[in-house]
């Protein structure tokens, strides 16, 4: 089934649900209910009746009694008087109120509205005189539509979850409680979704992150604010050498920038017109400056640019830097290490000729995909484009050349790609790597930008062959874009199971009694000189060793539970016959010592 026709099976049980919840509740109030990926949710006012999943049986019996009774959708147009006076008598504030913002032409209030979920046709900018309403057996919502024929024709749904929502996304307005399902053509998809949601429970980076000790999180600290203990650092680590690594082949230079800046930087470059609200505000007790926590680099690497002259011959320059940024996220968004408010990025610029822009995205992308196979996660790209608001800045011939130049390098580099408008960055299109995960779940990670704006924006020049300054082209590039970000992703592919490279604890050494000391000095001697180059270059090997007084299968059992890649067995009869019993998840075989070092360079 396509995408379209099961958008209207998910809208229509939407609108199922909340005339289910209608019957049991009749003083429900209703704010927006729309499909949204793989199901449906919607937001209502139950004054003190709190919905709990111990609720979503008798919810489902109702949807269900509806959906084999075969109620037909049916279209009724109004003008927004009569629609508004509708909201009033059936007590329904929060359609009242959309409707009054959508009367009034031109407001902030009618712009900020998602006219489609409504179910009028307006910008935000005209005044709506009418607006549409679709009926399904006594339950009447306000709706643009389309919806299925009749509820019969309603796929197979599950109820999934509860949670708090703010009305229209504001904290200051009353809490509503969102109730979400999800919903497919068949039983069969159904079936395999929720075998996918057990998956992704095991695999939850938060549980994971706990269990293997990897980071935490502490209220005096703050919400969004992850600690990393040592397991955690290494892997941050690792992958942030291994990203800079592969970029400074390329010819990128690391620089250094401070992590507050004065908030002129970004109104200069654009950034505080957008994200001004996202941004930590920092008083200074000795000046009048207004600083702010940086929230992004690209603005601070222009000014190393520009603080000297630049020849066409020492074109492109290109400066890495991995550091923290800091952006004020809503508290009810940050989860686990998915959103949070210190996001560590291996940022990149590169400032370059127009000539040189194929070459230096197809060496990001090689990097990229380098990267990536290196994680064992399958790759695919999508090109963000702009569409037709004014959400950006910069002229529309130059967004029109950028967006062809990254999609020839797509083509060139035989990438597997998708194109989508409204995906862009505020100053130019995008390359935003889509990487799939073990369980089949796609999640951005990379990402490579164009940019024909901030260069003007801060008169950066570079002088050319007849001694005339030229306007360079910025490329921004992240290979894992946000560690954090990369590190929820990267602990739910693997499950936790880190490959032997990036392991936190590759190797345990486990004895099965107190007569083998001598011979673990041996191996341990063997591990301390052991030094993997690939992929991360002087990457020495971690090791623990488990000598306790306890029975062999405890520590394995225990090794297994903190998910290390290799255990050493060591016993008398190992000792005997210079071997070691080496366990891993594929199994065991013994391994003599004067081949050790070969075994595991090649893990």
């Amino acid at each position: 089934m396509d995408q379209e026709k099961l958008s209207i099976i998910r809208h229509s049980l939407a609108h199922i649900m909340a005339a289910a919840v209608q019957r049991l509740w009749p003083e429900a109030k209703f704010g927006v209910g729309p499909s949204v990926e793989n199901g449906f949710y919607y937001d209502i006012d139950l004054g003190d009746v709190k919905i709990s999943e111990a609720d979503f049986p008798k919810i489902e019996k109702s949807m269900r009694q509806i959906i084999e009774y075969g109620d037909t959708f049916e279209k009724v147009a109004m003008p927004i008087e009569d629609a508004i006076k509708w909201a009033k008598d059936n007590n329904q504030p929060y359609k009242e109120e959309l409707l009054n913002d959508l009367k009034r032409a031109g407001t902030t209030a009618a712009k900020d509205i998602d006219a489609d979920e409504l179910g009028v046709a307006s910008d935000g900018n005209s005044a709506v005189e009418n607006v549409t309403f679709y009926k399904n057996g006594n339950f009447t919502d306000l709706c643009l539509g389309p919806h299925l024929e009749s509820t019969k024709d309603a796929g197979v749904f599950k109820l999934m979850r509860v949670a708090g929502a703010y009305w229209r996304g504001n904290e200051k307005n009353p809490q509503m409680q969102r109730i979400y399902g999800v919903a497919f053509a068949a039983q069969a998809e159904l079936d395999d979704y929720i075998e996918l949601l057990e998956q992704a429970k095991l695999r939850d980076h938060r549980k994971l992150g706990k269990e293997l000790d990897l980071y935490t999180v502490s209220p005096l600290v703050g919400a969004g604010l992850p600690l990393f203990t040592p397991r955690g650092t290494v892997i941050r680590d690792l992958a942030a050498q291994y990203s800079n690594q592969l970029r400074q082949r390329y010819g990128f230079e690391k620089v250094w920038t401070p992590h507050i800046t004065k908030k002129d930087l970004y109104e200069k470059s654009g950034h505080w017109q957008k994200f001004g609200s996202e941004l930590f505000l920092v008083t200074s007790q000795e000046t009048s400056d207004n600083f702010v926590l940086k929230p992004m680099n690209c603005p601070h690497h222009t000014q190393i640019f520009a603080s000297r002259s630049r020849s066409y011959k020492e074109m492109p320059v290109r400066y890495l830097e991995t550091t923290t940024d800091y952006r004020d996220e809503k508290t009810g968004e940050l989860g686990g290490l998915s959103r949070v408010r210190s996001l560590t990025q291996d940022d990149s610029h590169i400032f370059c000729r127009n000539d040189q822009i194929e070459l230096e995205i197809n060496n990001l992308l090689a990097s990229a995909r380098e990267l990536y196979k290196s994680f064992d996660m399958k790759l695919r790209v999508r090109l963000s484009y702009r569409d037709n608001s004014d959400r950006y800045l910069g002229d529309v011939s130059l967004w029109d050349l950028a967006q062809k130049q990254i999609k020839s390098a797509a083509i060139t580099n035989d990438l597997e790609y998708f194109e989508q408008d409204g995906e862009a960055a505020f100053y130019g299109p995008k390359i935003d790597f889509m990487a799939t995960d073990a369980i089949g779940r796609e999640h951005q990670v990379a990402t490579v930008q164009l940019d024909f704006v901030q260069p003007g924006r801060f008169g950066l020049e570079y002088i050319d062959q007849e001694g005339n300054g030229q306007t360079p082209v910025m490329i921004h590039c992240a290979l894992l874009g946000s560690i954090e970000r990369f590190m929820s992703v990267f602990i739910e592919h693997t499950a936790g199971w880190f490959p032997f490279w990036i392991a936190p604890e590759q190797i345990r050494i486990l004895t099965i009694n107190d007569t083998v000391s001598d011979y673990v000095g041996e191996i341990k001697s063997i591990l301390d000189e052991l030094i993997i180059m690939e992929p991360v270059k002087y990457n020495k090997v971690r090791y623990a060793v488990d000598d306790r007084n306890e029975s062999l299968g405890k520590k394995i059992r225990e090794a297994a539970g903190w998910k290390i890649p290799v255990q050493l067995i060591v016993g008398q009869k190992d000792k005997d016959a210079r071997e070691v019993s080496v366990r891993t998840q594929s199994g065991e075989e013994k391994v003599s010592l004067d081949k050790l070092s070969d075994y595991l360079m090649n893990l």
